[in-house]
């Protein structure tokens, strides 16, 4: 209770900050987009404005907005921000559907909710309107199945309609790890269950992707408690996941979103050339249900495990 306390005065102060140095100058540099107050919003919102004020941006340069805020500023109050970055979806839809004309960091949301965006709202992913993805790259989430599971040899996956773009890759990646993928596809949440069985059958352990049909907050119980009856570890993209059952997952926290957009703005600032793919995140944690791992008769060591996955990828 204390720390949502201190979180919340934290991100006021901030916003305080903010709006004061609006009022002590018209000419904003970097223009924040945020769609809630919630503490993931505010604790990527803190981190943003501390990564640019480390490398010299002053307070009075930045601003933040809500999405109602932004619909209604004048276009020479938009013409004044040099750079944006959205944090969440509904920012995102804000920003793709203004006036504006600076580059756009799309931000807190996973691709599919970015291409949801720019389908609403007839926008094309460029340098220029990009997205900070929250979805881990799947090398990444591989090689931490590889390091926690080594024995494991056939990996699940149940896709759905934002999810399945990934299918090929994901098959490329695992033949190349001498990973066999058992698939199944889901049309409609009636089906779940039975697509979930016929994976779970011939898995050794379960990947969970980020797709609404798929996962979400009405099944997920029951998809937690169906693997581990079936003795199939599941590895998700959320440590609320690993909390509620899941044996863990790799996911990138909002303050690290927050000082990697930063980075994306300081270079629009210095006139860096921008890249036009999306970004994936760079820096992650790892989060492992002990009770979970303990029913499957496993022991993983989160730090050992994060080290180990760094220094994989430094490798490369």
């Amino acid at each position: 209770m204390l720390a949502r306390l201190l979180r919340f005065l934290s991100g006021l102060a901030l916003c305080l900050l903010v709006l004061s140095g609006t009022a002590q100058t018209p000419e904003i540099q970097v223009g924040i987009a945020r769609s809630q107050t919630s503490a993931a919003y505010l604790d990527a919102t803190q981190a943003l404005v501390n990564g640019l004020t480390r490398q010299g941006v002053s307070l009075n340069a930045i601003n933040v907005w809500s999405p109602a805020e932004l619909a209604a500023l004048s276009g020479v109050r938009l013409s004044s921000v040099k750079v944006w970055v959205a944090l969440g979806t509904e920012a995102a839809t804000a920003l793709a559907q203004s006036r504006v004309n600076a580059p756009v960091l799309n931000a807190l949301l996973p691709r599919s909710s970015f291409e949801r965006v720019l389908r609403v709202s007839g926008r094309k992913a460029s340098a220029g309107f990009n997205v900070l993805q929250l979805d881990q790259p799947l090398q990444r989430q591989l090689g931490l199945i590889r390091l926690a599971l080594p024995k494991a040899r056939r990996l699940g996956v149940v896709w759905g309609p934002d999810s399945l773009p990934k299918a090929a890759a994901l098959r490329s990646l695992a033949s190349s790890q001498g990973l066999s993928l058992q698939e199944a596809l889901l049309d409609d949440e009636t089906s779940l269950f039975a697509a979930l069985k016929s994976v779970l059958d011939s898995s050794d352990v379960l990947l969970a992707q980020a797709d609404p049909l798929v996962f979400n907050s009405n099944n997920i119980q029951n998809i937690l408690v169906t693997t581990i009856r079936g003795q199939v570890p599941l590895v998700a993209f959320s440590p609320a996941y690993v909390r509620a059952g899941a044996l863990l997952a790799v996911y990138s926290t909002p303050p690290q979103v927050g000082d990697q957009a930063a980075q994306w703005v300081l270079d629009v600032l210095a006139n860096r050339v921008l890249p036009e793919q999306a970004l994936e995140p760079l820096d992650f944690e790892i989060s492992v249900n002990e009770q979970v791992a303990r029913v499957l008769g496993l022991s993983l060591d989160v730090k050992a495990l994060t080290l180990a996955l760094k220094r994989q990828e430094t490798q490369r």
